[in-house]
């Protein structure tokens, strides 16, 4: 019997998708905002964000360029918070690369978030 490919629809890849940068995003503000590493705990954090890049990595199977990038985005965010978090002298470069990877990640959230509303409207 051969296998079939799940397909899955415009909304929830592009929900999946906004979920995964949003995690992404408050791993990240770990980083800067003790509030933010006390109001919402490690383990649980990597928990959703882990399951979320599996769900959406798993989505952009059908195609492997796209699915790379996000992958290859993934790690370098894991990366740079990492090293953010360890200190050290290599700190402050990371620190001026995730402020960069933040400002992005922003903007694709809020294009995604636009683009789910616009797809559920419809």
């Amino acid at each position: 019997m051969k296998a079939q490919a799940v397909v899955h629809n415009h909304i929830d890849i592009t929900d999946t998708l906004a979920r995964l940068y949003l995690f992404l995003a408050q791993s990240m503000d770990r980083c800067v905002n003790e509030e933010a590493r006390l109001n919402y705990p490690e383990a649980e954090l990597q928990s959703h964000l882990a399951a979320t890049k599996a769900t959406a990595l798993d989505m952009l199977a059908v195609n492997q360029v796209v699915k790379a990038k996000v992958e290859q985005e993934c790690n370098r965010i894991g990366s740079l918070v990492t090293a953010c978090l360890m200190g050290g002298a290599s700190k402050e470069v990371a620190w001026e690369e995730l402020q960069a990877e933040r400002a992005a990640i922003k903007h694709k959230t809020m294009a995604l978030s636009d683009l789910l509303a616009v797809f559920r409207a419809t």
